[in-house]
């Protein structure tokens, strides 16, 4: 099977991701059926489970370098990607190959024959990865979770370690009590006996993790501190404190204060899987070989453009307040927004601060599940935005560029599908000029 038969193949089966399915009525039947003829391959190696409403890839991607770090081999799984479907599986920080890509999964494709459910496509790529990571050895799998938590398809395996970075009101309908709800469904990772990392959790809504019964509980802003949380040159300057220790001057090449959580949840998982503390000038090299596609991400200068798939009101919030206090030097701020169905496109607007812009361009991913373009610019205009319409990504982002001056800034946000398609075509027009 070659890589593009692969993808032909996945394409086969429906995809959540696409069509934005409900989560009600899921079942972990057909995955774990699918994995038991594939003789249980996520059953060879430890897991840190993660899930949270932002920061959860960002915590797989810091966790996993920090385990290189100190010698320890570790599988990453992560959705949604960027620029490659590859990006999803890696070891170490570097992805499977397309060589690789397309031999796991015809190596699951053998065996769903033998089931008597059908999968979707993303319990056919899980199970790839599962069983790449077998095949690679690894000595621990940190395995980031697709949607929710209680019936992602991820939640097969018995995490040693279960990490919800935060709940906020992403994939549900915002009705009385969803909090508790979101809370309920993310707790459904945390296996008894578990050592569970909280985030930014409410008080309120401990108990629900609680009642899954973790071993220990070790939560940001209790157990774990950010101490000290400073701007540096292309990323931050932090202190952390852990039940193993302190840690201070780490140097964290990611844009945003939000970032300090992060790593300080990754620092976490870390210690707590040896039950020791880590050296800052370990911990200080795993991190210096991060780098996160689509999350703040500087993609070029003057104008200086700036890359980041936010997609729900906390991630905005976020990014509005990285843009306004690590960028703010910028002259004037143009926003190109493509966003996909099931978002207010009122409030992510407004959690963008986009009134502050100097224009909005709104366009549409290339997904089936792209936000129309009127809708979207309609809600712009009701927060007194000034507004284009473009179509495209790609043609939203050449009109940003044409009328940035060399002093401002152009952000892309809305979606991992906008901010893929930007990518790919900022990088094509680096490599035709032969820039670096």
């Amino acid at each position: 099977m070659k890589f593009s038969d692969a993808l032909t193949y996945l394409d086969r089966h429906i995809n959540r991701e696409a069509v934005a399915g409900a989560y009600q009525g899921l079942s972990l039947h057909v995955m774990e059926e699918l994995l038991d003829a594939m003789g249980s391959p996520h059953r060879d190696y430890p897991v840190v489970h993660v899930t949270g409403t932002k920061g959860k890839g960002t915590t797989v991607a810091l966790a996993s370098q920090l385990f290189a770090s100190v010698g320890v081999s570790a599988g990453s799984y992560t959705s949604p990607h960027v620029s490659s479907i590859t990006e999803r599986i890696a070891r170490n920080g570097v992805a499977i190959s397309e060589e690789e890509f397309a031999a796991a999964i015809e190596t699951v494709s053998r065996f769903v024959p033998l089931i008597s459910g059908t999968p979707s496509y993303f319990e056919l790529l899980t199970a790839a990865a599962f069983r790449w990571f077998a095949d690679e050895a690894v000595d621990v799998g940190v395995i980031e979770v697709g949607l929710l938590g209680r019936f992602d398809a991820t939640n097969v395996v018995e995490g040693r370690i279960a990490v919800v970075t935060g709940i906020g009101k992403d994939h549900t309908d915002g009705a009385e009590g969803w909090r508790f709800h979101v809370a309920g469904e993310k707790a459904g990772i945390v296996k008894p006996g578990a050592t569970l990392v909280l985030g930014a959790i409410d008080d309120d809504l401990v108990p629900v993790f609680e009642a899954e019964q973790p071993g220990r509980v070790l939560r940001l802003g209790h157990q774990i501190e950010v101490t000290s949380n400073t701007m540096a040159v292309g990323g931050r300057l932090v202190d952390i404190a852990t039940p193993w220790g302190r840690h201070e001057d780490i140097y964290l090449p990611l844009h945003g204060r939000h970032q300090a959580d992060n790593v300080a949840l990754a620092i976490t998982v870390v210690e707590a899987f040896f039950d020791r503390h880590v050296g800052d000038d370990i911990i200080n090299e795993g991190l210096a070989e991060v780098a996160l596609p689509g999350r703040s991400e500087v993609a070029g200068r003057e104008p200086l453009v700036v890359l980041d798939g936010a997609h729900n009101p906390d991630s905005a919030k976020a990014l509005a307040r990285t843009l306004r206090d690590e960028f703010g030097a910028a002259a004037d701020r143009y926003l190109v927004v493509g966003m996909l169905g099931g978002r207010d496109a009122r409030e992510l607007l407004s959690a963008l601060e986009a009134p502050l812009a100097e224009l909005v361009l709104i366009c549409a991913p290339d997904s089936p599940r792209a936000q129309d373009v009127a809708d979207v610019a309609a809600a712009a205009r009701a927060l007194g935005c000034r507004v284009e319409e473009i179509a495209s990504v790609t043609d939203a982002v050449d009109r940003a560029l044409a009328l940035a001056g060399d002093d401002d800034l152009v952000a892309v946000t809305g979606s991992f599908y906008t901010v893929g398609e930007a990518r790919g075509h900022l990088l094509a027009d680096t490599a035709d000029d032969g820039s670096s």
